[in-house]
């Protein structure tokens, strides 16, 4: 188990430092614009990856607010407790994850309700015959026709604001102090690498949804909506008293007032 802690600690400066939180929402940005430009101008042939039963998409993408979840709530409630001894700071940090999960909730119930109001039904996707008698999307799916509205990137949303999530979420790992205590040193390695994980995995696809799916207005509205997402929380909210807070960086915390400071 030694050459976990030594994988955790070899990625720990190129994962966790100011230069990637500053850089990835522009990379993202950038990295969506850039696919996109392909899609349209020089489309790459079929692959496993353009296929959406692949299984990055199928056990991963499908469930990607679950997957974030999963991880982020022991890595957080861990060390949070580890930097503050301090039940309530590590209570008001977990609250961010109910913030999230309503951000996602009020976000995905909003993109589905502009495809609705913004769609037709037609027989099939080749948009060959208009079916009028068939005016929402439940309606046209129950009668096996073809829904066409503007789309918005569920997707190209829902990775950026977990990508972004999870990079801030880790600088908490330059505060951590767990020499006294090997075995919550093993589990928030192991927490650490499963996140660098996910968060790579959550890059990619990220990439290959912007090369292979949706055009490039949707993929624009969906990318936008999950920074502004992340800057509306991370950036703004969490700076103020009555909020979640800002993950401990570099220093440790006598208490939730540096929390925010840092």
């Amino acid at each position: 188990m030694e050459s976990v802690d030594r994988c955790a600690h070899c990625l720990l400066p190129y994962l966790v430092n100011r230069a990637v939180r500053r850089l990835m929402p522009w990379s993202l940005f950038a990295l969506m614009l850039g696919g996109s430009f392909v899609k349209e101008l020089a489309p790459l042939p079929e692959s496993y990856m353009s296929n959406k039963r692949n299984i990055l998409n199928v056990y991963f993408v499908k469930f990607a607010w679950a997957w974030t979840l999963f991880l982020l709530l022991p890595f957080i409630g861990i060390t949070h407790y580890l930097v503050t001894r301090n039940p309530i700071v590590v209570a008001q940090r977990l609250s961010s994850l109910l913030a999230g999960t309503a951000i996602w909730y009020a976000c995905t119930g909003v993109f589905l309700h502009i495809e609705d109001l913004t769609g037709s039904c037609y027989r099939s996707s080749d948009l060959d015959h208009l079916l009028k008698e068939h005016p929402s999307k439940q309606q046209c799916q129950q009668a096996h026709g073809f829904w066409h509205g503007f789309d918005i990137s569920g997707h190209c949303f829902l990775l950026s604001y977990c990508i972004l999530m999870i990079t801030e979420e880790i600088t908490v790992m330059h505060s951590v102090k767990t020499s006294q205590d090997p075995r919550l040193q093993r589990i928030v390695s192991i927490l650490f690498l499963a996140l660098s994980c996910l968060l790579l995995i959550w890059v990619w696809m990220f990439f290959t949804t912007a090369v292979y799916f949706h055009d490039i207005s949707q993929k624009v509205f969906g990318t936008l909506v999950g920074l502004l997402a992340w800057c509306g929380t991370y950036r703004f909210w969490y700076l103020k008293p009555f909020s979640p807070g800002l993950p401990p960086r570099r220093t440790s915390l006598s208490g939730h007032k540096s929390n925010r400071s840092l």
